[in-house]
């Protein structure tokens, strides 16, 4: 790793020239995640790295965990690029955000090539589909590129902007408290009594202060948005925490759910920011299960790989298994101190979104602060869903989905149909059918239908949705509310109803790539439901899904929150 790798700029005069400079080049739009590891890397939150690591560095990351130098690093933090003809080794480029804002200049030091299975299987233990940045780093561009980075600009948030603070700015804050020992807690969810009651021990058994420090860059998919998480920290700073000793803010890191691997990485960013003592809970970092249903990682790898580390990372971990609530006597206490005939209640975060939140239950006292709780129900109620079908083309997804629509409009709740062929015309016209197109088509119909589902409503999308990464992308990008609906129609079936005349055409060669003849369809795994029109009508298959989501309490809550 090269030393001088950021550049900072004394003047306004300087950045104003750097900015200048920067719209004469060719512009780089980086990803979201890039844009989150940027500012951390522009701030110092990832010293003792200092720019997007090189082949070397990479090398040493994967096979060791650690840097060229030695120095103690677990996880990639690189800038994968697609082939463009604009970079050049010694040219700069300015890096830019999805708006086209000029954050960086980068002068172009290293470009190389980079194996996708092997940093998946290194870094996440797994090349499962199922993982969030396994399945989301098939979609980066298959080159990395470095150099020296001169930063021109922070990305802009207009968010809670008390709250942000640099590493430098939070050691100043944090030193405000007087205190010698700051314990950190990491966290992606909602706080709630288990927390509590973690951090105000670990607070009494370090006598230190308390940095919350909450991820608000990119989190797991179908996670909570930040907006609503932070509404509910400040309830619990305010009221429920001692507010002079505990410092909320927020990190703009972008997770990488790597659990073990990530753990060491989180307590290196908490060091940077100025914490003594770092808390890692059970399954930290975790994403949850893989595709057979088995955890990515064991319930405490992460405490066992920190602490083995302990001495290197130059701050104290503070390990901590589940909290369960001791209804008889009115507290929580560690499972594993609890007998077997102790009555216990816990909740899991599917419960608390299956059984209560979709419902319209209020959470219980003993598991949440009433005012979190009001935050989280009002948060759910606002959610849409998306109903996305897929099959071969001439399934019956279109017809299934128009009768879908109107049973849902019966009832008065607003619905959008969103039919792959329709929007292909107005939102994808000129892209064929190849793969990559193919994919880029769905995104761009994945991408729409989330926004719908941000506004409270039930979108409707039917497509062919050949491959199941980009589909599986779609339910990333939509979260909690995206039901799959297989319409497994078969082969024949499809061929022998043609309402199109496209398989005939497929089979005497006249289309090619055509799905289900010369293109695979790649069936979904797990979907919601499966149906088939040969064994029943669109009305009987809009039915059965209409069914799902009132069994689910989708048509409950929204029908509660449109009035």
């Amino acid at each position: 790793m090269n030393s001088n790798t950021t550049a900072p700029l004394d003047t306004e005069h300087d950045r104003q020239a750097l900015l200048r400079h920067a719209r004469t080049l060719p512009a780089l739009v980086i990803s979201r995640r890039s844009v989150c590891d940027l500012e951390m890397l522009a701030v110092g939150a990832f010293s003792p790295l200092n720019r997007f690591m090189g082949q070397n560095d990479l090398r040493h990351v994967l096979e060791t965990m650690r840097l060229a130098t030695g120095q103690l690093f677990p996880v990639p933090i690189t800038l994968p690029v697609h082939a463009t003809n604009d970079l050049h080794l010694d040219r700069d480029i300015a890096l830019c955000d999805e708006e086209n804002r000029p954050l960086a200049v980068l002068t172009v030091e290293e470009i190389y090539r980079w194996d996708c299975d092997e940093m998946a299987q290194l870094v996440c233990g797994t090349c499962d589909l199922a993982h969030p940045l396994v399945a989301e780093m098939r979609h980066w561009g298959p080159l990395n590129v470095t150099g020296r980075l001169q930063i021109i600009q922070m990305p802009p948030h207009y968010d809670f902007q008390h709250l942000r603070h640099t590493p430098a700015q939070t050691r100043l804050l944090l030193a405000a408290f007087g205190r010698k020992n700051v314990v950190a807690f990491q966290t992606r969810n909602p706080l709630h009594r288990a927390h509590e009651e973690i951090v105000k021990h670990a607070m009494a058994e370090t006598d230190g202060a308390l940095l919350l420090h909450p991820v608000v860059g990119m989190t797991q998919p179908g996670d909570i948005d930040h907006y609503t998480r932070v509404r509910a920290y400040q309830v619990l700073v305010d009221n429920y925490l001692p507010r002079d000793r505990v410092l909320l803010s927020l990190l703009p890191f972008a997770m990488r759910m790597a659990g073990p691997r990530e753990a060491l990485l989180h307590a290196i960013i908490r060091r940077n920011y100025g914490a003594t003592h770092m808390i890692i809970g059970r399954d930290h970092a975790g994403p949850g299960t893989d595709s057979s249903g088995k955890p990515f990682y064991e319930p405490y790898a992460a405490q066992a790989l920190a602490l083995q580390h302990e001495a290197e990372l130059g701050i104290r971990i503070l390990p901590y298994c589940e909290m369960v609530y001791l209804p008889d006597e009115n507290r929580y206490e560690p499972e594993t101190d609890v007998s077997s005939q102790t009555r216990v209640f816990r909740l899991s975060g599917t419960q608390v979104r299956r059984d209560y939140l979709a419902r319209g239950r209020r959470l219980p006292e003993w598991f949440t602060r009433p005012e979190v709780a009001d935050i989280l129900a009002d948060a759910f109620a606002r959610q849409g869903v998306c109903v996305w079908l897929t099959g071969l083309s001439g399934a019956g997804k279109s017809t299934t989905a128009e009768a879908l629509a109107a049973r849902i409009l019966e009832i008065g709740l607003q619905t959008t149909l969103l039919d792959g062929d329709v929007v292909r015309q107005h939102l994808s016209h000129g892209l064929g059918f190849s793969k990559a197109d193919r994919d880029t088509h769905i995104r761009r119909l994945g991408f729409l239908a989330s926004e719908i589902v941000r506004q409270g409503t039930i979108v409707i999308c039917a497509a062919i949705s050949p491959y199941r990464a980009a589909r599986d992308e779609v339910r990333r990008l939509i979260g909690e509310n995206f039901v799959e609906v297989h319409v497994d129609t078969p082969l024949a079936v499809c061929e022998q109803r043609d309402p199109k005349g496209l398989y005939a055409k497929a089979r005497r060669g006249e289309i090619t790539g055509f799905t289900g003849v010369d293109d695979p369809y790649e069936p979904p795994a797990a979907p919601e439901l499966r149906i088939s029109a040969e064994i029943a009508t669109p009305e009987e298959n809009a039915q059965l899904i209409f069914n799902y989501l009132a069994d689910k309490g989708h048509l409950a809550r929204l029908s509660r929150n449109r009035c």
